[in-house]
C-alpha cells in the first residue's frame, strides 16, 4: 500500500512523499531519497521503492523544494538538509529503525545528515557522486568517517562520478563500508548493451543487494 504524505520542511513550505508500506514489515524502513536531476517519481527512483517494500522493508521517497516548486536547479546545501531531515523525522515517528539511501546526490545529503542525526542505523548509496563533474575534482569525504553507521555503495563499473580507482580507496578507509560494483552500469546504472542485463533486472539486483546487506550486519 502506497500512501502520500505532505511534510512540512519549514513554517508554511511542504514538500510530498510517498510511503510504501508492505503488509508484513520486517525491520528497517528505509528513506530514499531522489539525486539532482530527477524526483520521486522517476521510474528508477520508485522501482527502487516498490522493490524493496516488497521485500517487507516500508519505504519511503520525497521530493526536495525545487523538485517539488518545478525548478531546475537544486537548492543550497541547508535547504536539503533541512527538507531531507524532516522526511527523516517523519518516517520515523512510524517506529521503525532507518537506513537512510539515496540515489548521487540524495545519498550525498544523507551522509551529511547522517553526522548530526544519531537515530538512523546505516546508509546506502545508489552512486555515490564523490567526483564533481563540473568542478573536476573529488569531493571531501571526511564526514564519512564521523558517523560510525554501516554504509553500503553500490556503484556502477563505468561511473564517471566514482571511478573505482578514486572510490575504493574511500571505501576501505571506513570502519563499516561495503562496496558492491554492478559490472557496465554508468552513473545512473544503466548497463552497456552487450552485457544483457534490463533496467528491471538491475532493480531487482540493487533492491536485493540492499536487503541483503540491511538483514546481514
Amino acid at each position: 500500500m502506497t500512501r502520500t504524505l505532505r511534510i512540512e520542511w519549514h513554517p508554511g513550505r511542504k514538500v510530498s512523499a510517498r510511503l510504501t508500506v508492505p503488509r508484513d514489515p520486517a525491520g528497517a524502513a528505509i528513506l530514499l531519497a531522489h539525486g539532482a536531476g530527477a524526483g520521486q517519481a522517476h521510474p528508477f527512483l520508485a522501482g527502487l521503492r516498490t522493490r524493496l517494500a516488497a521485500a517487507g522493508h516500508p519505504t519511503m521517497t520525497f521530493d526536495y523544494p525545487y523538485m517539488e516548486e518545478g525548478r531546475r536547479a537544486p537548492d543550497r546545501p541547508p535547504t536539503l538538509l533541512a527538507c531531507h531531515r524532516a522526511a527523516l523525522h517523519r518516517l520515523a515517528r512510524y517506529g521503525w529503525p532507518v537506513v537512510m539511501a539515496g540515489k548521487s546526490m540524495g545519498g550525498r545529503m544523507a551522509s551529511h545528515l547522517a553526522v548530526d542525526e544519531p537515530g538512523p542505523i546505516g546508509l546506502v548509496f545508489y552512486g555515490y557522486p564523490l567526483v564533481s563533474l563540473s568542478r573536476g575534482t573529488v569531493r571531501p569525504t571526511g564526514h564519512l568517517t564521523e558517523t560510525g553507521m554501516r554504509m553500503l555503495f553500490l556503484t556502477g563499473s563505468r561511473d564517471r562520478m566514482a571511478p573505482l580507482e578514486e572510490l575504493r580507496p574511500v571505501v576501505q578507509g571506513l570502519r563499516r563500508g561495503t562496496l558492491e560494483v554492478v559490472e557496465g552500469a554508468d552513473h545512473g546504472f544503466k548497463v552497456l548493451k552487450r552485457i544483457g542485463t534490463t533496467p528491471d533486472e538491475v532493480l531487482d539486483l540493487l533492491a536485493e543487494r540492499t536487503v541483503d546487506w540491511i538483514r546481514n550486519p
